[in-house]
């Protein structure tokens, strides 16, 4: 909460007929478009959501375009509204929020504060005579800062933040904020100092407290944010520190000041009592030294005193105490100054006077003494001596008992006005008044006027001047410009809005409003006094007094909570009704004051209207069903269970029936259903169940895949027929056999008749076919087909048994005309080589002198080609007649092994 000059409407030169603006969500999109447009309201077809009058002459294609922009327009506003809502609901919670969960959580912070306050302070009355008394200013000062609201700003009637600037009052410790304390500085000095402009902005003059009044001088007025202890300038804000804190040790000095500091943590309000320990002495200094709280230093042994009374008999006969002793109680008899009567009077007032004229002749023997009692002697007789006349101008010496005479000159003595002197002789007694007729100005100095002298002269004239308040004007008749200060009553209203100043009219800003206002809980019994003004922004105290509302439900009594505002929460204590139907109790809570959602309300027409807010009724609902468990069997009497007592009765549980059927091999599959017993057996089925329609089950002998043709029966089933289709041993041919000869036979049996007599198709492991007939198993590994065997150059070839030759038993060797061939093959292959050597080496010869020549830097137009002539070699020269013979025989003896292996 800011400033009142930071705040429109808040001042008291701004806004004081205006509305207070109301709290409330920004309005939405479509309604700014509304009221931006101020013919939107006039014109029904206009607007974005209407297409009543547009819809008429448009096809079907631009009404359904219209019509999804509708459902769009409406859908944007239905968010913009859900938002807006949320708002507002979050800063109702966040202000105004009551629950009781909030309650009992800011209960705890406030329970857990107390105990870190009283742990704060228990170090100060844990010894010898602490006192607590003493330390409630303090902790009342901290507890405010902790609270969030508490610490209020006089001047602009606001919470003080823990994020903002402040400055608080050496003497009354008073917090402000930063901004208010130095525009009121400023505000009373400039108030002061106007007075008198001549001597504006040199002399040094003060401004006061807004609440205390003490006054500071204009050096001190605040400049910049430190914390309590003046330490640090600007302290940071620290959520685990007091606020406005700067953390360390104040070190501030106690008052009265005892030499020690104060060893809390920087903190507002008065430093505590002085904790330190010292050995002192009692005040009669007749006891032993003890230690004892710095404060509290000063204590009493509670022995007589006896020390000497002013009255020089008696000892004084109190107990140990501060101070000169008090005046001596005791009463004795005591004679006046002039002794002339006597009176019991105290012990410490010896001297007295009586009320006797003392009457004693004085030395001149004609007149006596006129004081009352005194003591000493009265003194010479006052007329003796030389005396003056009444004008004082002439001595006489005359006895005490002649008056003296007038000298007879003018007396001169200067008259009231003060101008003038007087006429007569000098005569006794006053002198007459002023009589001469002079010219008078008025006070003011607009006006002469010939007058008596001794009669004062004042025109008509009224004062038209500024007072110093600037607000009157003085209006006083013959005013001497020097205008009194305004005696009207301020009457301006306070910044608490609530009272006027009661001060006399005056210049600058009033003072703070001095009242307080109680805030009470609604019972009245728990109050909490803030200043005046704060009221308004002030939450109630919470009350720890039971809620004393009566009951609205049925109930005799309220659940007990605390006192609060508003309506009672609703009753929770369990309804106990006794239910017409079955008389058991309602165990559910109170229902007499539900809420329920009113229904029938008046659906929006278009996304333009605002739609009403759901309306909650608060209405009584019937008792539930009864939910109390009653033991049912059910239907097939397989269970019991516990069923609620609304609906107790015969029941299906859903399983099924189970009883064992006419067949003997299935049980009832029909869902628990109620069955005739004929002979009380529970097992045995009744006419209620299910009939057997099933197929047989039982099972089939080893091998047989077929069922039973017969419907579910008790007796065996017969032997199976059926022709079973299966593949012979070579996976080649369907056989078909009769199911109950493959089931029967035997093992061999089986194998011939799985048998289809043909030649086995499979393949050997040499890659000849298998020559038995179709059989069971694996082939026999023992092949007698014929296979050819060659020589390593294959010129050789032989017929073997294929056995014998996968055996490795029999090879072939080359004979001489093999190895003839072979020798042939190599000499013709080195000669090729050797060729082929002999031309690389001429080709590196010839690249060699090709270098060389180049090397030897002739010109390249002027170098001729070196022409190399190159001799061929043998080889060269021959090869063609040596590979043609060669060629042929090799393709001879080829074509000879072809037709061998053929054969």
């Amino acid at each position: 909460m800011d400033a009142p000059w930071r705040q429109g409407g808040r001042g008291r030169a701004k806004g004081r007929g205006g509305p207070s603006p109301v709290p409330g969500p920004a309005p939405s999109r479509n309604a700014a478009y509304s009221r931006e447009d101020g013919n939107s309201v006039s014109r029904p077809g206009s607007g974005r959501g209407n297409v009543s009058y547009a819809s008429v002459s448009k096809p079907l294609s631009a009404l359904h375009t219209s019509e999804v922009n509708v459902d769009n327009s409406k859908k944007k506003f239905e968010e913009i509204q859900k938002a807006n809502q949320a708002v507002v609901k979050k800063i109702v919670e966040d202000n105004y929020s009551s629950s009781e969960e909030d309650d009992a959580g800011d209960e705890d912070a406030e329970g857990k504060q107390k105990k870190i306050l009283d742990l704060t302070f228990t170090t100060y009355t844990d010894q010898t005579d602490g006192d607590v008394s003493e330390l409630t200013r303090t902790k009342q000062y901290l507890s405010d800062v902790f609270q969030s609201g508490a610490v209020t700003c006089l001047i602009c009637i606001a919470s003080v933040k823990r994020n903002q600037a402040v400055w608080s009052c050496c003497a009354c410790y008073c917090i402000f904020h930063m901004p208010c304390i130095q525009k009121w500085a400023k505000d009373s000095i400039f108030l002061v100092s106007s007075l008198t402009d001549d001597d504006f902005g040199k002399k040094d003059y003060p401004w006061p407290c807004p609440k205390c009044r003490y006054e500071y001088k204009r050096s001190q007025t605040p400049a910049r944010y430190y914390c309590y202890c003046g330490k640090v300038e600007e302290p940071p804000l620290d959520p685990w520190l007091v606020p406005h804190s700067c953390g360390q040790v104040c070190e501030r000095e106690f008052k009265p000041s005892c030499g020690h500091k104060c060893l809390l943590l920087c903190h507002p309000g008065p430093c505590p009592p002085c904790p330190k320990m010292v050995t002192t002495t009692c005040f009669c200094k007749k006891a032993k030294p003890i230690p004892r709280r710095c404060s509290a230093k000063d204590w009493s042994c509670q022995q007589s005193c006896g020390r000497m009374l002013l009255c020089g008999q008696h000892k004084c006969e109190n107990p140990c105490h501060k101070g000169d002793c008090l005046p001596c109680p005791r009463v004795s008899k005591q004679k006046c100054l002039c002794g002339k009567k006597v009176a019991e009077r105290l012990c410490a007032s010896p001297t007295w006077q009586c009320d006797v004229v003392c009457r004693k002749t004085l030395p001149c023997g004609n007149h006596t003494c006129e004081q009352v009692c005194h003591a000493g002697p009265c003194g010479q007789c006052p007329r003796s001596g030389n005396r003056l006349c009444p004008c004082g101008k002439t001595k006489y010496t005359s006895p005490c008992t002649e008056d003296v005479p007038t000298c007879g000159d003018s007396c001169d003595k200067v008259l009231e006005c003060g101008l003038h002197k007087c006429s007569q002789r000098c005569h006794r007694g006053p002198c007459e008044t002023c009589r001469q007729e002079v010219e008078k100005q008025c006070r003011c100095g607009k006006h002469t006027k010939q007058m008596p002298c001794h009669k004062p002269y004042l025109c008509e004239t009224k004062c038209p001047k500024t007072r110093d308040c600037q607000r009157h004007q003085c209006k006083r008749k013959c005013c001497t410009g020097n205008c009194p200060p305004c005696d009207q009553q301020c009457g301006r209203t306070l910044g608490c809005r609530n009272h006027k100043c009661p001060s006399v009219c005056h210049r600058g800003s009033c003072y703070p409003c001095p009242e307080t206002v109680d805030v009470k809980c609604n019972c009245g019994k728990t109050i909490l006094t803030v200043p005046c003004g704060r009221e308004r922004s002030t939450k109630p105290p919470r009350c720890k007094e039971v809620c004393s509302h009566p009951p609205t439900c049925h109930h005799e009594t309220r659940e007990k909570h605390r006192c609060h505002f508003g309506s009672c929460p609703t009753c929770r204590q369990v309804c106990q009704k006794t239910l017409q139907k079955c008389g058991h109790l309602c165990p559910v809570p109170c229902h007499d004051e539900a809420l329920v959602k009113q229904k029938g309300l008046p659906q929006p027409a278009g996304p333009w209207e605002q739609p009403s807010e759901p309306v909650f009724i608060q209405t009584a609902l019937p008792c539930p069903p009864c939910q109390v468990p009653i033991l049912t069997e059910c239907l097939g009497k397989h269970e019991i269970s516990p069923l609620p007592c609304h609906s107790a009765g015969p029941f299906s549980c859903k399983r099924p029936c189970g009883r064992l059927l006419a067949c003997g091999n299935h049980t009832c599959l029909r869902e628990c259903h109620k069955v005739t017993e004929a002979s009380g057996n529970k097992d045995k089925s009744g006419p209620e169940c299910f009939v057997c329609e099933e197929e047989c089950s039982k099972p089939r002998p080893p091998g047989c895949p077929h069922r039973c043709n017969l419907s579910c029966h008790p007796t065996d089933c017969p032997p199976c027929v059926q022709m079973i289709r299966t593949k012979c041993h070579c996976k080649i041919s369907n056989l078909y056999i009769e199911c109950i000869k493959l089931t029967l036979a035997e093992e061999k049996e089986k194998n011939i008749l799985t048998s289809c007599k043909n030649q086995c198709p499979k393949e050997l492991p040499c890659g000849h076919r298998c020559k038995e007939i179709c059989h069971q198993g694996n082939c026999l590994l023992l092949c007698i087909q014929k296979v050819k065997l060659r020589c390593p150059c294959r010129r050789i070839k032989k017929e073997f048994p294929c056995n014998v030759a996968r055996e490795g038993q029999v090879t072939l060797e080359c004979d001489s005309l093999c190895l003839e061939v072979k020798k042939k093959a190599v000499e013709v292959k080195e000669k090729e080589e050797k060729a082929a050597n002999e031309e690389e080496k001429r080709k590196q010869q010839a690249e060699l002198e090709a270098f060389e020549n180049r090397l030897k830097g002739k010109r390249r137009k002027n170098r001729k080609k070196d022409e190399v002539e190159v001799q061929p070699s043998a080889w060269q020269k021959y090869r063609k007649y040596i590979l043609m013979p060669v060629c042929g025989v090799v393709l001879a003896v080829f074509t000879l092994y072809l037709t061998q292996v053929n054969i």
